[in-house]
């Protein structure tokens, strides 16, 4: 009878492949750990401050139309269809989105006598309009200097009444 022999080889492709997996998983545990703080600022915040931005901008071009709009029904001496105004009350309520972004915003008028700006704002993203041309004849202000929430009743009133 012949006596079987085990060859008995070394079996390195296993342990190869072992390390392979483990250099590869470790690799992209690294990556991840690197590139996971970087992900909520590169896809979440920075589009939400785009977006709040151009919202802003709109915001504040929509409220300066409606300025220049009472502007024009008012006359810029106070005379209207060529008639002597006295007293004059005109009163404009609209609607301003109460969130941008599903954030909190303000809205404030301010500026000199000859150059007046709508700034709608939150931290700090702002968007800056100014009044088309009108800031010389007609001074436009909000009633607190913080700036009034984007939430709040929104109206605008000219009143030449004693």
């Amino acid at each position: 009878m012949k006596q079987s022999t085990i060859d008995v080889k070394p079996n390195d492709a296993a342990v190869s492949h072992l390390i392979e997996y483990l250099i590869i998983t470790g690799v992209l545990m690294l990556l991840i750990v690197i590139t996971l703080p970087v992900v909520p600022n590169v896809l979440i915040e920075r589009p939400t401050e785009q977006l709040s931005s151009y919202a802003f901008t709109d915001i504040a071009n929509g409220i300066s139309t409606r300025i220049v709009d009472m502007y024009a029904m008012s006359g810029s001496t106070g005379t209207y269809s060529r008639q002597e105004i006295s007293e004059a009350y005109i009163e404009s309520k609209f609607n301003l989105p109460d969130l941008v972004a599903n954030r909190d915003y303000y809205v404030k008028v301010s500026g000199s006598e000859s150059t007046q700006n709508i700034t709608v704002f939150r931290g700090n993203i702002r968007s800056v309009v100014s009044i088309a041309g009108i800031g010389t004849t007609r001074h436009v202000t909000t009633p607190y200097d913080e700036g009034i929430p984007g939430h709040s009743v929104t109206k605008i009133i000219y009143d030449t009444r004693p």
